[in-house]
């Protein structure tokens, strides 16, 4: 089930807000400027869906953003807890940081928690983001953020990019991303 926690990034230990409800997550982050959806798969899917498969079950929506955004490149990536690398990908993660361009995913299946710490009128929140399966989290570009797959990773994700190098980020070394519980923590 998709959860949005909202904690107080100076004092992390106070007990943080707690969304569950999906339109409510999709309204509380639409306010800070992040798109969040739910899509259905168009036909059922099975665990082991290679690439092309995926794409097809969410053709529909796949094609309505790429026609608003005009992506480069559309790819599935998927890491299970028994991938040799696990701990190499989530640390990589795991560092707040930047992106020139947006990043955009969707949950085919399993979970993932994206922290966004957001400047402005929110200055000293971070949101806490768990996605699962048929969520979509469009994370606006320069929006400090890091993501935890957790310690046994197991998510499929359509990841779209509207540049040809993917994915670049840019490091802040703010140090709150190891100051809020991590998804296992949390779940």
């Amino acid at each position: 089930m998709s959860e949005l926690r909202i904690f107080a990034a100076a004092q992390p230990a106070l007990e943080p807000m707690v969304v569950r409800d999906h339109a409510l997550i999709a309204q509380q982050l639409a306010a800070i400027g992040v798109r969040f959806e739910f899509w259905q798969a168009n036909r059922p899917l099975s665990p082991d869906a290679d690439q092309d498969e995926v794409l097809a079950a969410y053709a529909d929506d796949v094609a309505r953003l790429n026609a608003e955004y005009g992506f480069k490149s559309v790819d599935v990536v998927s890491l299970r807890a028994d991938h040799a690398q696990k701990e190499a990908m989530r640390a990589k993660f795991l560092s707040e940081h930047t992106h020139d361009d947006f990043e955009v995913r969707f949950f085919v299946d399993g979970q993932g928690m994206f922290y966004l710490h957001i400047s402005g009128h929110t200055a000293g929140k971070v949101y806490a983001v768990l996605c699962t399966q048929g969520d979509l989290i469009s994370v606006p570009s320069g929006v400090t953020h890091w993501f935890d797959m957790g310690e046994q990773p197991g998510f499929k994700c359509i990841r779209f990019f509207t540049v040809p190098e993917g994915w670049v980020g840019h490091f802040t070394g703010s140090g709150v991303d190891r100051s809020i519980p991590s998804l296992d923590e949390l779940v």
